[in-house]
Parts: structure tokens; sequence; C-alpha cells
């Protein structure tokens, strides 16, 4: 069993910056997909981004190529999104998940373990 927790979300203007972090407990996360998934009011959760277990490759959804990027830091058991040039349509409610698949997915149905979520608001 994995506890997550999600923190470092918060108000900030388009084109600013926020930098998410996911803290694991319980056991390590070097073993496990780590992604990262939103969901904003009214709307299904959606993918944002993985980072596979073995190499730490990473992948993204086209609405985030080149302003996100998903970091892990196993020794510390955390994983990061730091995001830039943020606009209005990022606001919500972004969730930190780990996966103990062979295979990296991206359909939040298929992770094992969620955070709480941390919130997320873009003005404009």
């Amino acid at each position: 069993q994995v506890q997550l927790a999600e923190s470092g979300g918060g108000l900030v203007q388009a084109g600013g910056s926020l930098r998410l972090s996911c803290a694991a407990s319980g056991r390590t996360i070097s073993n496990l997909h780590m992604g990262w998934f939103r969901q904003a009011p009214g709307k299904e959760r959606e993918y944002v981004a993985t980072i596979n277990r073995s190499d730490s490759k990473t992948y993204y959804t086209e609405s985030v190529k080149g302003r996100f990027t998903i970091s892990r830091d196993n020794a510390k058991n955390t994983v990061y999104l730091q995001m830039n040039s943020l606009k209005p349509e990022d606001t919500a409610i972004y969730y930190c998940a780990a996966d103990r698949s062979l295979i990296l997915r991206t359909n939040p149905d298929e992770y094992d373990y969620w955070g709480q979520g941390t919130q997320v608001t873009v003005s404009s």
C-alpha cells in the first residue's frame, strides 16, 4: 500500500508557473509508474503526464506538451509536475497516482493509488 499526498497548488495568473509535488509513503515508488491527472468542474478526470518506472521516460497529453514537465526523485519518494505558461484552461484539481502494472498506462481507471488532489486555479 502506498499513500500519496499532493502539494503546491494555488492561484496564479495566466502565464505563471507552479510546481506540484507528490510525496509517497508506505512503500517505495521506484517500481511504480507515476502519473498526474486533473479534473475540472463538470468534466471527467483526464490524463496529464506519466513517468515510466524503469527509465523515467515521460509522456504528456498534447495540450500540456512543452509547458509541463513530470519528474521523479526515487530517493525522496516524490514525483513533481512543473507547470509553466499556465492557461485558464489548466484550472482543475490535480491528482497524483501510482500504477503497479508492468506497462505504462494513461487511463485513470487503471491506476491503483491516488492522492487527495490539489487545486490549481489560473486567472486570466
